[in-house]
């Protein structure tokens, strides 16, 4: 039987490159698509069906998160790619989405979900993940801690919790849906192995790796709309301000949501009810990226 050939965007980045891998490994036919293949939608239809794509596997995203940049690629750029692969014949798309999609306030949220809303009215079987915390994301402290600098955190340390994933284990998982038939036509939340961390956590996970206690240093969270509200000001006058300002947003917006599953009924986030996948832990990706910091602790 000839493997399934997956269409697959975003190979260049991270959580793109690892999902490569894992489909190769499972013995998928992977054709790589680049921006510039979605820019022209006429050949982009023509490759999909000539290479007999059967799967769009989506990890396009913008770099930004700032309005245009959103709705460039996060909407217009993954339409474009939906519908060359209806016109292709395609059958089914597995969309890498985000679990702060649950509170949208920001311009790259409201552009993910319109797409989001597209694709599910489109003719494809759909599956949208939505995952939470990347490792890469909770690890952008390590460097100043280890050279005995205060791990900083919002408020008390505990207004946030995630159930940090890996790139190994999230790609795995995008690969299980494509045979899984509870994945179609689903929204499908995922987080990693293990109970929630706190930022305040993962200091802890720091300070016993480390062998030492690492020193906690406490941010309002207010400071950053506050930074957000003088940068909005000034943008009216000075070209640039307005996409610092919307990354104070997302700054604040990420420093006070937790990326768990939303509890409507109870109004909280729920570790419980967000589900697991993998078995990777942040404390082992911790430590190996502080052995690459320091060798002589490998």
């Amino acid at each position: 039987m000839t493997p399934a050939t997956i269409a697959l965007t975003g190979a260049s980045g991270t959580i793109g490159s690892a999902t490569l891998s894992a489909l190769e490994q499972a013995g998928y036919t992977v054709v790589r698509l680049s921006r510039q293949d979605i820019h022209n939608p006429a050949a982009l239809e023509d490759q999909l069906r000539s290479q007999q794509v059967t799967t769009v596997v989506s990890c396009m995203a913008s770099r930004t998160g700032t309005r245009a940049d959103a709705w460039r690629v996060d909407h217009d750029a993954q339409l474009a790619l939906l519908r060359a692969a209806e016109r292709a014949g395609v059958k089914r798309f597995i969309l890498l989405s985000a679990i702060c999609l649950q509170r949208p306030r920001l311009a790259f949220q409201e552009a993910k979900l319109a797409f989001e809303a597209q694709l599910q009215r489109s003719s494809l079987q759909w599956t949208i993940i939505r995952p939470t915390a990347f490792f890469k994301s909770l690890s952008g402290q390590l460097h100043r801690v280890s050279r005995g600098k205060s791990f900083l955190v919002f408020g008390d340390g505990r207004l946030t919790a995630c159930k940090p994933i890996s790139d190994r284990d999230l790609s795995s998982f995008i690969v299980h849906t494509l045979n899984n038939p509870l994945a179609r036509h689903a929204v499908l939340p995922i987080g990693g192995p293990g109970p929630a961390l706190t930022p305040l956590d993962q200091a802890r996970l720091l300070s016993n790796i480390l062998g030492k206690p690492v020193r906690v240093r406490q941010v309002p969270p207010a400071l950053l709309l506050a930074i957000g509200w003088v940068l909005s000001m000034f943008s009216r006058v000075i070209k640039g301000l307005e996409e610092r300002a919307e990354y104070a947003r997302i700054g604040h917006y990420y420093a006070t949501e937790s990326m768990l599953v939303w509890n409507s009924v109870e109004a909280r986030y729920d570790d419980e009810a967000t589900p697991s996948w993998g078995h990777d832990t942040l404390e082992q990706h911790y430590r190996h990226q502080l052995s690459q910091i320091d060798p002589s602790r490998s």
